[in-house]
């Protein structure tokens, strides 16, 4: 079995192509896999340290802040998606996979789109609650469709939809993390408070501003936060921390690996509300402040979010009201126990386990059934064949 998978950007598309690619492994030792994504994004450093062979592509996306640089960079996209084709085309043709998996991100795009019109097997894994345009139109050649929401016929056909779940981080899902354990791990003290901000992979600036404008907001209520800034503000971070003689109630990180440990320490968590962050604070089960990203698509995020305040399962706060809001309102749920303890029950009845798994069922199913009809049309085939020759 040969597979190739497509996407990432960030880690909401990386890590649960990671792990659907280690749930085939796992199931089927021999199969080669090979990854598809864009040059100088994440994923051509992160796919190879987890043992995978990577392609990139020069695809980029559109620039939305009209900047000089942008607009070059905008005005350079219809060379870059048509040499990207080009590219994948070769790529497909020389590895010859059984199927192409799509995870989202701006390699996803060409690569579903080419190997369809190659008449290649495709499945597309859908993270969001709100499918965005590019997946609308890849499902019109896809076999199926692996989603983590219900109700997604909005969006999809019925009958290529499977319920799935998003695959998260194996530490994560199987994580037996303590408490104390976590809070050791982070050099915070178990018995006072513990908030955890998280932005993403790549940090979300209005969030580490939430942060850094406040930092005595933690010493005047004795609260201590986890802080992951991402690459961009880590050092003004830690500067300015150390000025403020912060560090026993502000522990500052560029990247959090141990993310099963970061959330074992954490009693309330304030984070960005992408499907994979979403799906594991579900598993988790910790009472969580979700400020949604204004910078994507369709503005998922916030449709993301409201999917877990319907149920009663988190609480949002705007991004453009985060730097005011999102502190005080942690610290009111943390205040309040049995707020923390009904959030915590609702959140953790939305978790999907074994998500990866299900989704190997999933592409192996498509697998045999499309191999089946491609061998009954070659039947079919040469019985015309028989007969045109016996006439």
């Amino acid at each position: 079995m040969k597979a190739i998978i497509s996407g990432g950007g960030s880690g909401g598309h990386i890590f649960p192509a990671v792990a659907i690619a280690n749930a085939l492994k796992a199931r089927f030792p021999d199969i080669e896999i090979l990854f598809v994504g864009a040059e100088g994004r994440m994923e051509m450093e992160k796919v190879p340290a987890a043992g995978y062979e990577i392609k990139g592509l020069p695809i980029a996306g559109l620039q939305r802040k009209l900047t000089l640089s942008n607009i070059i960079k905008n005005l350079q996209l219809p060379y870059r998606i048509l040499r990207s084709r080009h590219m994948v085309r070769s790529i497909i043709r020389q590895f010859d996979p059984d199927v192409v998996v799509g995870v989202g991100g701006f390699a996803s795009e060409p690569t579903l789109k080419v190997a369809a019109r190659m008449g290649y097997l495709t499945i597309i894994q859908e993270q969001n609650s709100y499918a965005g345009l590019t997946n609308r139109i890849l499902a019109r050649s896809a076999a199926a469709i692996c989603v983590a929401y219900h109700d997604m016929s909005r969006f999809f056909p019925p009958s290529k939809i499977a319920f799935t779940g998003n695959p998260v981080r194996a530490d994560i899902e199987q994580s037996t993390a303590t408490h104390e354990e976590g809070c050791a791990a982070f050099e915070v003290d178990s018995s006072r408070p513990v908030m955890l901000s998280v932005g993403g992979s790549l940090g979300a600036r209005s969030i580490n501003l939430m942060v850094l404008k406040n930092l005595s907001f933690f010493k005047d209520n004795d609260i201590q936060i986890i802080w992951q800034t991402g690459r961009w503000m880590y050092d003004e971070a830690v500067a300015a921390v150390a000025a403020a003689q912060m560090e026993r109630w502000v522990k500052v990180h560029q990247f959090i690996s141990r993310m099963d440990l970061a959330y074992a320490a954490a009693d309330v968590v304030l984070s960005r509300a992408g499907a994979i962050a979403i799906s594991e604070l579900c598993l988790v089960g910790k009472p969580v402040i979700l400020i949604p990203s204004p910078n994507v698509a369709e503005d998922h995020q916030t449709k993301n979010a409201m999917a877990l305040v319907r149920k009663g399962a988190a609480l949002i706060v705007r991004d453009d009201e985060c730097v005011t809001k999102g502190l005080p309102t942690a610290l009111e749920l943390l205040r309040n126990p049995e707020q923390c303890k009904t959030m915590s029950t609702a959140i953790k009845a939305m978790a999907v386990t074994k998500a990866a798994d299900r989704i190997v069922t999933v592409i192996h199913e498509q697998i045999r059934t499309d191999k089946a009809v491609k061998k009954w049309d070659e039947m079919k085939k040469e019985m015309k064949k028989k007969k045109r020759v016996k006439k």
